[in-house]
């Protein structure tokens, strides 16, 4: 391995992989892509703690994990071209809007993945040749299956049931719809440059887009969000970032729809890991959801409100007010 070269294991089929891909293509941090499957079982375990990708080792042979982490450690050695508004409102909301792709944009993409057959095939399909890219068809098949079947029953990690099927698939179209407008006359959240919020809430739908149920509806009704998906496979600096002023009127909405579906839904998850609660419901603008707890956001979220602590403004406050999204992150 060249000296200055990380390696990232990852998977083309892993939302969390693609984004920090993306982020060190834009940066041009010299990196080796290592696509995760059993060829490289043994130099990925000798770096990986637990079994997740993407997991990168740096060039001094240290293991790192966890999407966000991974960035912001790699950032502060590489800090240029800044991925963060020099405005620090939006360079909140920029963080904001990265911790809602990773934890509700994950939900409608896994979701949608696992819910339907031909979605279900798909993916599994792919994952089985990924995972196995020299095996014979028998292999590729009961690979398949086997995938399948572990896949389905994970639903309940990101709420996905009978319940709320119909929910999500609602929250998907309308962010879809909400995002589309903004995207129409630019080429990033911020604007002409993309920011940590671009490499979280584009992953997700990236990965939405290729299974065959989103990427329908995606390519019929989000035409620019996926083009600005594709743009993050390869980012670049185009140009500065807009201010709130120019942001607003296409941004705002989007943001509402975070202080509308994102932050009462992460609240309600920490309140119940808290109260012990083995699953917890939640008014989303009229309607109840129901799921079981996720751990790991709860400890996002504070990091979040600790963020948002450090960070208050009377700006933003009123940015925030304005969305209904600085009542969740005060408390």
């Amino acid at each position: 391995m060249s000296e200055g070269v990380y390696r990232i294991y990852g998977s083309e089929m892993s939302p969390y992989s693609v984004k920090v891909r993306s982020y060190f293509r834009y940066k041009g941090v010299p990196h080796l892509w290592i696509a995760r499957n059993g060829d490289n079982e043994a130099d990925y375990k000798a770096i990986a703690r637990i079994p997740i990708v993407p997991t990168v080792a740096t060039p001094a042979g240290e293991g790192l994990q966890d999407s966000t982490p991974i960035i912001e450690q790699v950032d502060a050695l590489h800090p240029e071209p800044s991925i963060h508004p020099a405005d620090p409102d939006l360079a909140f909301l920029s963080a904001l809007f990265e911790e809602f792709g990773d934890e509700w944009g994950n939900k409608l993409m896994f979701h949608h993945r696992w819910w339907d057959k031909v979605d279900q095939e798909a993916s599994a399909l792919t994952l089985a040749r990924l995972s196995a890219p020299r095996a014979d068809a028998a292999e590729v098949a009961m690979r398949q299956k086997m995938i399948q079947e572990r896949m389905t029953g994970r639903g309940h990690f990101v709420g996905s049931s009978e319940a709320t099927a119909h929910l999500i698939t609602d929250y998907w179209f309308e962010l879809l719809d909400l995002l589309e407008p903004h995207f129409a006359d630019r080429k990033y959240l911020f604007g002409g440059r993309p920011s940590f919020g671009d490499f979280g809430l584009s992953a997700q739908i990236y990965e939405a887009s290729v299974d065959p149920t989103c990427g329908a509806g995606i390519l019929a009704r989000g035409p620019a969000v996926l083009a600005w998906c594709h743009r993050m496979m390869e980012p670049r600096d185009d140009g500065p970032f807009e201010s709130w002023e120019s942001l607003e009127p296409t941004l705002a909405p989007v943001l509402a729809y975070v202080g509308r579906y994102f932050l009462p839904w992460s609240q309600a998850n920490a309140d119940a890991l808290a109260a012990g609660q083995a699953e917890f419901s939640v008014d989303l603008a009229g309607r109840a959801y129901v799921q079981p707890p996720q751990k790991y956001h709860a400890k996002s979220l504070a990091a979040l409100k600790a963020r948002y602590a450090a960070a208050r403004t009377p700006r933003l406050d009123a940015i925030l007010d304005a969305a209904d999204c600085r009542r969740w992150l005060a408390g």
